[in-house]
């Protein structure tokens, strides 16, 4: 089978387009002949390749190219990395199909870790990317892809899910769980600022209905958590939603510190 062709752009093609190119060869090399350039080249960034080698990509032949080194070639895909180069090659010639994706720039990205995680974020869009567009999978029906695509990226409905996510009750009792790591009904009330147990439960019953979250008995108490099977976009949406917005759930933090005859819990570790 013949391979197919990605150029990755960028401005500097100092480390987004570089980390890509890395990434996918890595992973794909039988697949795809893989290039990058950059509409303004810059030296590699040290830190970037520094990041590709933690992940275990090889960097050999790694070098910043300038655009126009691809001069009248075809790629069968052309993917920009950046707004910017998006906007200069908005329509690259002799492109099959050109994607638009936009990542941070690490070099203004804030911690200790920015490359890294960029890197991170540049390979989980590799990986819907070769879901849909490896070679291999083009002689399948569009509803056969489609039911293994769905198959790959969830165990949940994500309908259900963001549903799950629009009523206030069950939105910080995810949030809550998620801080604390489990919570009972009463805790869940106290920490609510909610009298009705019936409206509280019945809100967890949904949430446990949608598999969000998990529960375990000890005694007289049912304690909730985040399911451990939730598949990991869901996780990241309830972690990024509750590390971002802590204001939300402050004082519901501050009524549960204060609660008096807190359920004596056990391990959930089981």
């Amino acid at each position: 089978m013949k391979k197919k062709t990605v150029l990755f752009l960028c401005t500097g093609n100092s480390a987004r387009s570089q980390m890509a190119e890395a990434l996918l060869r890595s992973r794909a090399a039988d697949l795809f002949d893989v290039f990058s350039a950059g509409t303004q080249p810059e030296d590699i960034d040290q830190r970037a390749i520094d990041a590709i080698a933690r992940f275990g990509a090889d960097t050999r032949g790694l070098v910043s190219k300038k655009l126009q080194t691809f001069a009248g070639k075809t790629f069968d895909y052309v993917i920009t990395l950046c707004d910017k180069a998006n906007n200069e090659c908005r329509s690259y010639p002799g492109a099959g199909k050109q994607l638009a994706w936009d990542f941070p720039d690490p070099k203004n990205r804030a911690g200790e870790q920015a490359f890294l995680t960029t890197l991170n974020d540049i390979n989980n869009r590799l990986t819907m990317f070769l879901s849909v567009e490896q070679p291999t999978t083009e002689s399948m029906s569009l509803e056969t892809k489609s039911a293994l695509n769905a198959a790959e990226f969830s165990s949940i409905d994500p309908l259900a899910f963001y549903k799950c996510l629009t009523d206030d009750i069950r939105l910080k009792s995810l949030m809550l769980t998620h801080y604390h790591g489990e919570l009972c009904v009463c805790e869940l009330m106290a920490a609510l600022n909610e009298d009705s147990q019936p409206k509280v439960s019945r809100n967890l019953a949904l949430l446990k209905k949608a598999a969000i979250i998990s529960d375990r008995k000890n005694g007289q108490w049912v304690f909730y958590r985040i399911n451990p099977n939730l598949p990991l976009w869901a996780k990241s949406v309830i972690a990024q939603t509750t590390e971002n917005n802590l204001g939300l759930i402050l004082s519901s933090l501050q009524r549960l510190d204060i609660m008096q005859n807190r359920p004596n819990k056990v391990s959930f570790c089981r």
